[in-house]
């Protein structure tokens, strides 16, 4: 009797360990927001506007994944929203300077998806390398590149708003507005970025290195791990997650300008942190992160949807979420 006593705790030891409350606590969320959405305005369930919802969290969820990475080795990004908003006018620049020879084509857009790639990639390039070369913190790095990012799009806008051709953003505009098999395409593309990322972070040698990082910098470092590559490759990576949400991004508007992807820095890194990935590294959880960045959407639903709290507070909702997870990781470790 006692040794199926011992048996059954064994195994219910073995599944509290498999299933933490950090792993099921994001989704008990969003059950729990859905229900007082539904609560507060029976139209939140409407299909119109769960669509909404879940593709306006596809954008900060992209950039989000990509932070999952870089928080896992203890590090920050705060310029993620001004690198989307350089993109985003470097793009619409691009494509109207094409236009003129290529025309309001296919061929146009890829090449500025192509440019936005390589853009993401090479502003990850600079935070990475600026970082571990100069030995600087990650925070003073990229509060400087954000500043950089900003005044650049400022600038090349004039001051003003960036607008695409009219018969581009005509063809452009089903990357955002259009569906596949009844799903919207950036959800899709959410999916997809957050597979790869699950692989990426659990299932190769690049992920167990980055935990291993943010865990001990020192015991990474003297376990031949290439600490600094490592470092540099999670900003590349969060370069292509601001590069893919910004593709999907413009044709959503169809322009750019000093206030665009303003606050998405808070809500990519408000996701990973209510997602369970510890903000000083050491663990990450990509499916948190996800579940995290559809919380922020919905929160900012229902404050639109009701008058309860006035939506300009959006802001100082997820701030205060922000403190509260930290505090509970926290708490939760002492």
């Amino acid at each position: 009797m006692n040794e199926l006593t011992t048996d059954r705790q064994a195994k219910f030891k073995e599944l509290r360990s498999r299933f933490s409350w950090q792993d099921i606590g994001p989704f008990a969320a969003v059950i729990a927001l859905m229900i007082l959405g539904t609560t507060i305005n029976p139209t939140f369930l409407s299909m119109a506007n769960l669509t909404n919802v879940f593709t306006r969290s596809a954008f900060t969820g992209i950039i989000a994944i990509g932070a999952t990475f870089i928080i896992g080795t203890g590090s920050i990004d705060l310029s993620v929203g001004s690198m989307a908003a350089f993109n985003s006018g470097m793009m619409i620049i691009f494509m109207n300077y094409l236009v003129g020879t290529w025309g309001a084509s296919w061929a146009t857009i890829i090449a500025a998806m192509g440019l936005s790639m390589i853009l993401g990639i090479a502003g990850g390039l600079i935070n990475g390398f600026v970082i571990t070369k100069g030995r600087i913190e990650s925070f003073i790095v990229t509060l400087g590149t954000m500043g950089i990012f900003r005044s650049l799009v400022t600038y090349l806008a004039d001051g003003g708003t960036l607008s695409l051709n009219l018969g581009v953003r005509v063809l452009y505009r089903p990357v955002y507005y259009g569906t596949l098999l009844g799903i919207p395409i950036p959800l899709i593309i959410f999916g997809l970025v957050a597979v790869a990322g699950a692989i990426l972070l659990n299932k190769t040698r690049f992920g167990r290195y980055v935990l291993a990082i943010g865990s001990n910098y020192d015991v990474a470092h003297y376990s031949a791990i290439h600490v600094n590559k490592i470092r540099v490759l999670t900003y590349v990576l969060q370069g292509i997650c601001v590069a893919i949400a910004t593709i999907i991004y413009v044709p959503r508007l169809g322009s750019a300008s000093s206030t665009t992807g303003l606050g998405w820095e808070l809500e990519a890194i408000a996701a990973v942190i209510i997602g369970g990935t510890a903000m000083k590294g050491g663990s990450a959880r990509i499916w948190g992160t996800v579940a995290g960045a559809i919380i922020f959407s919905i929160i900012g639903n229902i404050l639109n949807l009701s008058d309860v709290i006035s939506q300009y507070l959006n802001g100082a909702v997820q701030g205060l979420i922000i403190i509260g997870a930290v505090l509970l990781q926290r708490t939760s470790k002492e």
